[in-house]
């Protein structure tokens, strides 16, 4: 029997995907408008390029940009860089139609509910607090804090171990199907996967899972499965 549900954050309750390009370029725009000597296109593929090299939870892409372009960091330009940013993002954070009706609908039935996040802290708790939804979850899990990364076992077992139950009581929601999916299988829960499409590899992998892993398209689905 179920008991705790752990979900991902990002692209599992609300949208990043769009809302992040959109942010980093009105970033870039504001930066260039003020002095930065690019393109928009060429800042645009120097900011990919530092985010890939440095990661997508490092917190100065900015001023790495600058430093390359400048030979130094240009704090002025950072700092309308990372206004705009965050101006923007907060502007279009939004959750997916469903999630807080179903977030509702799993705490009536009485499931603890809990998040298993790679990220900072800081900023995953930032997130649920300004979609409203920090006040569902029992427990906050980020690689930050744990030292690990989803697919991990140890980030699943550590997350259950908070919530006090065991993995064949835990399913874990989310939409990366090595980080959410596969790394919870492998720590013995079981799984459902938001996706709008399998690959090939993802079917044969369920098709091996007995029956551990469901799938949906819509989080609001959980509704009838939970």
């Amino acid at each position: 029997m179920i008991k705790a549900i752990f979900f991902d954050i990002d692209d599992t309750l609300y949208d990043t995907s769009g809302f992040a390009k959109l942010a980093r370029k009105a970033a870039l725009n504001a930066m260039i408008a003020a002095g930065l000597p690019l393109t928009h296109d060429d800042a645009y593929i120097l900011l990919r390029e530092i985010i890939k090299e440095k990661g997508s939870n490092y917190d100065q892409h900015l001023n790495v940009l600058t430093k390359r372009v400048f030979g130094e960091e240009n704090l002025l330009l950072v700092a309308i860089g990372m206004i705009t940013y965050h101006n923007v993002k907060f502007a279009l954070l939004r959750l997916f139609p469903e999630t807080m009706s179903t977030l509702i609908h799993l705490k009536a039935q009485g499931y603890n509910l809990g998040v298993i996040s790679n990220g900072l802290t800081i900023k995953q708790y930032e997130k649920l607090v300004r979609l409203g939804l920090h006040h569902f979850f029992d427990s906050v899990i980020t690689s930050q804090e744990t030292g690990v990364e989803k697919p991990d076992i140890n980030i699943f077992e550590l997350a259950m171990g908070r919530m006090g139950c065991k993995a064949e009581n835990a399913v874990m929601i989310g939409n990366s199907f090595s980080d959410d999916i596969q790394g919870a299988i492998n720590a013995g829960m079981s799984a459902i996967y938001l996706t709008p499409q399998l690959t090939a590899s993802e079917k044969e992998y369920i098709n091996k899972s007995n029956g551990k892993i469901d799938i949906i398209s819509d989080i609001g689905e959980i509704k009838n499965k939970m």
